[in-house]
């Protein structure tokens, strides 16, 4: 997958995050091809891209218990 600019990307925090405020994951909508996902005590740092088919699949997986511990 090559490299997508994400300087102008909106992030939101993830509804699965921790709240008190530690462990969150941030995703950023609006990419067709890839969805960008970040740690969000490092706004700064790198953001791993995933194949929008393969992050739907994940997130269906965590919605329906399927990916426990």
């Amino acid at each position: 997958m090559g490299s997508i600019d994400l300087t102008a990307a909106t992030w939101r925090k993830s509804s699965y995050s921790n709240q008190d405020g530690g462990a969150c994951l941030e995703v950023a909508d609006g990419f067709t091809v890839a969805v960008p996902v970040r740690d969000s005590k490092n706004p700064h740092g790198p953001a791993l891209t995933f194949p929008a088919a393969g992050w739907s699949s994940f997130v269906s997986a965590v919605k329906g218990g399927d990916l426990t511990a």
